[in-house]
Formats: structure tokens, C-alpha cells, sequence
């Protein structure tokens, strides 16, 4: 097909059969699920996800997450602990990434896991995600779909703002429920990869005990690097209000241009996050951000929000670093 052209597909039947056959072919297709927009690409083909990294501009040590259907996909990929079956049990589908040891046999291209011993998979929950995992049969390797480091997408718009011409579609499932990437998780032991749409707490809660930190310096997860989410504008965290030039995005009480949730419920916020975001760097000015709390889904909204805000990297080589 034309690799100027993006079809912009609906969630039909028809439509995710269209969307199945592209990414057998190899070709590169946009999905929601409940978090983000994916960039999915057929797993098992190295020329497909090596098209992943090209129109992401993402550097080939950053993994990508693995989308399949169930658990028993799953286990065709990844090995499995106590611990990793009962948090499967607990939260698929849902946004949970496992970061597990691959199995042999798994089929996987080695650039989906940049080369580790490891695999970080998930179960997505959103229904035009299965009816797309259902129609291909395979595993789909897809970070978010948008222009590495950049705002991650939650709105199909947003996906083709940054990749239109370099993707062969997009399924347009309306705007994504939860907003935030998902929770990765390390196992043997318990540890905290990314902080993301399903709060720690419920995953302490769920293995009886608290989980470990990431580790300092290795890149085991998508979504580790520093700049990462981020806004073309500069970025100003914990804000009571705007400065001259900018512009304020507010939460709960502490309102703005944009409020992540007026009435303070971090669902709403984490839901919102990413949306305001692009709406805001769209005026071209500096954005700054009202604090918020760092609890439940607090503590990924200020993970992306971090990121955001951290110091960008420069030089010839480059688009920003990360995604996912």
C-alpha cells in the first residue's frame, strides 16, 4: 500500500480484518486500549517491529510491550511464578505489564525484547484491542503511537498528528478510559518498573507485600528513560499558578487553562492527562502544572509528569529518546 497514505479504520468486524491482514503483511497499525493508542506491529516479524522503531524514531535498546489475547497466550511467550500467575489471575486483562523470563520456543522477534532475556507482557482490556488480537491470532508488539518521547496518544487524532504518512492505519476507537500507560511490574522479586494505570497499592495488596523500587540505571521497561512524554514546551511542575507566557494546568481546586479534574478524583485526572497535554502544547507557550497528589494514580500522573519535565537530551543524533 501507499506509505504516504493512513487509513483511519473503525471497529467493525470488517474494519479489524482489514487491520488483522495489514499487520500479517507486515504494516504498521494504530489501536486503542484502555490506556493508550498502541503502534502495533505482527511480534514475530523483525522487519515489522524494526518498522516500529523507524517511525517512533525510538532507540533499539528501549523494549517494547507484547499485547496477546489471554494468559494461555501469554504463557506460549513467558514463564510463569506463583507470583505472576496470581497477579494475571488478579488484573487481566487489564493495564498490567509482567516483565518475564521468555520461554523457549516463544517466536518472538529479538528486537521486540532489544536483545534481553526478558519479556514484558500484557493482557489489554479494551474490546477493540481483543477484537484485534482475536482477528490477527498472534502476539502484537506495540509501544504507544506516537513520535518517540513525545505526549503519548489517547485519542486517535492524536495519533495521526505525529504519524500520519508513516503508518499504515489507524483504528479509531474513540478516546482511551484509563489515559496512562500501563503498570510494568518485574518479578523474582516484586518490583516497580513503571508506575502506570493500575495503582501499586492494589498490586501490594494483591501479593501481601510491598514492591521493590526500580533498579538504578538499567533499562528493563518500556517508559524508564528520563525525557520521556514529553511536550515540545517546557514543562513546570507544582505550580500555584501560572508566570507571565504561560500556560496553567490545573488540578482539583487550583484551576487553569486546562484542569486535569475539578473535582480532584485522579481517575478523571489520569484519564485527562496526556489530552491536555497536546491541547496545551498546541498554543506553542510554556506549560506549567498544579500539583498533585502523589498517591493511587497520583504517582503515575507525576511519573509521566516528571518525565515531562526533565532536562531534554540534544545534539545531532537526534528525536527525543523512549516511548511506550
Amino acid at each position: 500500500m501507499n506509505a504516504e497514505t493512513t487509513l483511519i479504520l473503525g471497529t467493525g468486524p470488517d474494519d479489524l480484518a482489514q487491520a488483522a491482514a495489514l499487520l500479517r503483511e507486515g504494516h504498521l497499525v494504530a489501536f486503542p486500549t484502555e490506556t493508550v493508542y498502541g503502534l502495533g506491529a505482527d511480534a514475530r516479524q523483525g522487519a515489522a517491529v524494526a518498522a516500529v522503531y523507524a517511525a517512533k524514531g525510538r532507540p533499539e535498546f528501549n523494549p517494547l510491550i507484547v499485547h496477546v489475547a489471554d494468559l494461555a497466550a501469554a504463557e506460549r511467550i513467558a514463564v510463569f511464578d506463583a507470583d505472576a500467575r496470581a497477579l494475571a489471575a488478579a488484573f487481566w486483562p487489564g493495564p498490567l505489564t509482567l516483565v518475564l523470563p521468555l520461554a523457549a520456543g516463544h517466536g518472538l522477534s529479538s528486537l521486540v525484547t532489544a536483545g534481553l532475556s526478558t519479556v514484558a507482557v500484557r493482557v489489554p482490556a479494551h474490546p477493540v484491542a481483543q477484537g484485534l488480537l482475536a482477528a490477527l491470532g498472534g502476539p502484537v508488539a506495540a509501544p504507544s503511537a506516537n513520535r518517540s518521547g513525545r505526549i503519548s496518544p489517547t485519542r486517535a487524532a492524536h495519533v495521526l498528528a505525529g504519524l500520519s504518512g508513516r503508518i499504515a492505519a489507524v483504528v479509531d476507537g474513540g478516546p482511551c478510559g484509563v489515559g496512562v500507560e500501563s503498570t510494568i511490574l518485574g518479578l523474582g522479586p516484586a518490583r516497580l518498573l513503571r508506575p502506570g494505570g493500575l495503582p501499586a497499592e492494589a498490586v501490594e495488596a494483591a501479593l501481601g507485600r510491598p514492591l521493590l523500587p526500580p533498579e538504578d540505571g538499567t533499562i528493563s521497561a518500556p517508559g524508564q528513560l528520563l525525557s520521556h512524554y514529553a511536550p515540545a514546551a517546557a514543562v513546570r511542575l507544582n505550580a500555584d499558578a501560572a508566570r507571565d507566557g504561560e500556560v496553567y494546568l490545573g488540578f482539583h481546586d487550583r484551576d487553569g487553562d486546562l484542569n486535569l479534574s475539578p473535582s480532584g478524583d485522579l481517575a478523571q485526572a489520569a484519564a485527562n492527562l496526556f489530552d491536555h497535554l497536546h491541547r496545551l502544547d498546541a498554543t506553542g507557550r510554556p506549560i506549567a502544572v498544579a500539583p498533585v497528589p502523589d498517591r493511587g494514580l497520583g504517582r503515575a500522573i507525576n511519573d509521566r509528569l516528571r518525565r515531562a519535565a526533565a532536562p531534554r537530551p540534544s545534539g545531532p543524533s537526534s528525536g527525543p529518546p523512549g516511548g511506550g
